[in-house]
């Protein structure tokens, strides 16, 4: 059996405050939650679904702080910050999530939500794909690529229709430079 490419950085505390890139594609990329209209995100039944679900991961756990995040038509990009654990006392007994258990909460309660409104067949891509955000330069530059995502669609490696439904986020999301794992476009 092949062994699976390890996704997450050797040696990093993923319950460490800080901001975290991440991108989290439906499996096969098949596009399930609306389509392109114009330049803007049309959500469909289970795309409003996705975005109710992103938005109740953060008032579940109330150590994350939400940032830019898009609903795209087979993938979804997000940015959580998390901001536990610091000075504010009612935070400090509290255990964090690491990153790999929140994105499984998410993808668990939505999986669960759009299965029950008749789309029994979905499914999210085993995995997620991330980036921890090293500074403030970075994080304004991953704000603009999520918020422009739309509008770059049909340039988009994730749309199948142009691409012969290459699969982006298995073989391109990342880069590898110097040891560090980039999204691609932002190496």
């Amino acid at each position: 059996m092949k062994e699976r490419k390890k996704q997450r950085l050797a040696e990093f505390d993923y319950a460490t405050h800080g901001a975290y890139f991440v991108t989290i594609c439906v499996q096969d990329m098949q596009y399930r939650f609306g389509k392109i209209i114009d330049g803007s995100m049309v959500l469909n039944e289970a795309g409003e679904i996705v975005k109710k679900q992103w938005n109740w991961l953060f008032d579940q756990y109330h150590y994350l702080q939400i940032d830019e995040f898009i609903v795209m038509p087979n993938h979804l990009h997000g940015i959580i910050h998390v901001v536990g654990n610091g000075r504010d006392r009612s935070l400090q007994d509290c255990k964090v999530k690491p990153l790999p258990e929140l994105v499984g909460a998410f993808k668990t309660t939505s999986s669960k939500m759009i299965h029950l409104v008749g789309h029994s067949d979905f499914r999210w891509q085993k995995s997620f794909y991330d980036r921890v955000v090293r500074d403030e330069k970075e994080l304004h530059l991953i704000r603009e690529y999520i918020t422009n995502n739309p509008l770059s669609w049909e340039l988009d490696k994730n749309n199948s229709d142009i691409n012969g439904n290459e699969l982006f986020c298995r073989e391109q999301a990342t880069t590898h430079a110097g040891g560090k794992t980039v999204p691609y476009g932002l190496n």
